[in-house]
């Protein structure tokens, strides 16, 4: 074998390191405030690295959630996009360097009389038995290390979308959890608002039968027990409703995990610290996709240039050949191949200054993108801080209400088992004090679906 052949695969290593055609990439400052609208900021959010299972001892939770990591089905197929685009990472990153192949091949021809020197006809066999290289590019200008670099962007934004819906799947079963807890608590008070409605209903009764009470009484009495079991039934069904919703995200049965609790002893932590903007936002994984987006979209932009220059392509060859098997381990047998080839695009009707204009227009979208998914981020974030606050005020102030109807519909109760009120007195206090605690519960559940949410929006890790 020549030297050309012995030393052109080595010396083709060197060209491998080639110019890029790419553009410096400048992420684009964050287009939101440097802190957060009427928050504290504690300068670090300790949220960051801390499990789920820290913020939320419900032991029910806890197997629900680890539950719906296991088996749902949105889930799995985001972890297959993320496989699927880590192959084609593999695949588009496999073509920066050689692929070296083993040929074995024949080949016979028949040669008529009339065209064969000696008047005769001729069989020609070959046998090759070869290592080659075949269409190989040489990088010159980085087009296949650019669109490498496009893929692995492109794998990365994938695998950090998978994580962000990983986290929303978090935060999604909590608050279905604790909706199914709030329809639990609110059918309790149903089923009490009910039973009490019977026995004032079966008071009525008693005394319209001494001659104490009208039939108009008695009528009033049956139809608030009446609408008391209206909205027993309607609790129930919207509580099937959320149960099947629950059911969906875990994707499993979850009969072997421990009893609920009730919304008020969840001891949810409420008050996460909350780091600045520029902390807060680059760690959720949303935006870290969408900065992967913007690299590939960069580098799609050097792929495009370097399709403008020429292209560099390589065949080689080197083995054994011989007419018969026996020869082909003769002396003499060597035999090699080496051949290049050079293609300059000349006219192509504008096809390539069409690519680059797409890869321009496709990185101007992404840069938008990412500035857009910044600013949502930035209110999610802020809205969920102000929920915070607010519900937590709210919550205490209709428990005071809460407590003041009790208080009352206990005196009114009293004064008219004494005679001393008349039972649409009663009937008026049971309905101010069943809306009142009606009203605490629901805001209990936003609360603490508020503090998973913002666990979710600061970029905690489940």
């Amino acid at each position: 074998m020549g030297k050309t052949a012995r030393y052109a695969l080595p010396g083709l290593m060197l060209l491998l390191s080639g110019c890029s055609l790419v553009p410096p990439l400048e992420r684009p400052e964050p287009p939101v405030a440097s802190h957060w609208p009427g928050a504290a900021e504690s300068g670090k959010t300790d949220a960051v690295g801390v499990s789920w299972f820290q913020l939320a001892p419900d032991p029910r939770l806890q197997g629900l959630i680890q539950t719906a990591l296991e088996s749902n089905r949105e889930l799995r197929i985001a972890v297959g996009r993320v496989a699927e685009a880590r192959a084609l990472y593999g695949v588009v990153g496999a073509d920066q360097l050689p692929t070296l192949n083993l040929g074995v091949g024949q080949s016979a021809a028949r040669l008529p009389a009339d065209l064969s020197g000696s008047g005769k006809s001729v069989i020609n066999r070959r046998l090759d038995v070869n290592l080659g290289v075949t269409a190989f590019e040489l990088d010159f200008w980085g087009r296949v290390r650019s669109l490498s670099e496009a893929a692995r962007a492109s794998y990365l934004a994938t695998e950090q979308a998978r994580e962000a819906f990983r986290l929303s799947l978090v935060a999604d079963v909590a608050n279905a959890y604790y909706t199914l807890l709030e329809f639990d608590e609110r059918l309790r008070l149903a089923h009490d608002l009910a039973d009490n409605r019977q026995r004032l209903r079966d008071l009525i009764q008693k005394r319209r039968d001494v001659g104490l009470a009208g039939d108009l009484d008695l009528l009033t009495a049956e139809g608030a027990r009446d609408a008391a079991r209206v909205q027993r039934l309607d609790l129930e069904r919207n509580r099937a409703l959320a149960e099947n919703a629950l059911n969906l995200l875990v994707g499993a049965p979850t009969d072997q995990l421990p009893p609920p609790r009730r919304l008020v002893d969840q001891n949810l932590v409420l008050d996460l610290p909350i780091a600045p903007p520029s902390e807060v936002l680059l760690n959720r994984p949303d935006v870290r996709a969408a900065e992967q987006r913007l690299i590939a979209a960069n580098a799609n932009i050097g792929a495009a240039r370097a399709a403008f220059l020429p292209r560099v392509g390589l065949n080689l060859a080197f083995g054994t050949a011989s007419r018969t098997f026996s020869g082909l381990f003769d002396a003499g047998s060597g035999a090699w191949s080496f051949v290049p080839n050079l293609v300059q695009p000349l006219f192509d009707d504008g096809r390539n200054q069409a690519h680059f204009d797409l890869a321009e227009a496709r990185k101007t979208i992404t840069v938008a993108e990412y500035e857009k998914s910044l600013q949502q981020a930035f209110r999610e974030v802020a809205d969920l801080l102000v929920a915070r606050d607010r519900l937590a005020e709210q919550l205490k102030a209709q428990e005071a209400l809460e407590k003041s109807q009790n208080q009352r519909l206990a005196l009114v109760e009293a004064r008219h088992r004494a005679g001393a009120s008349h039972y649409l007195e009663v009937l008026d206090a049971q309905r101010e004090a069943n809306a009142a605690t009606q009203g605490v519960v629901p805001l209990r559940r936003a609360l603490l679906v508020t503090a998973a949410q913002l666990y979710k929006a600061m970029g905690g890790v489940d």
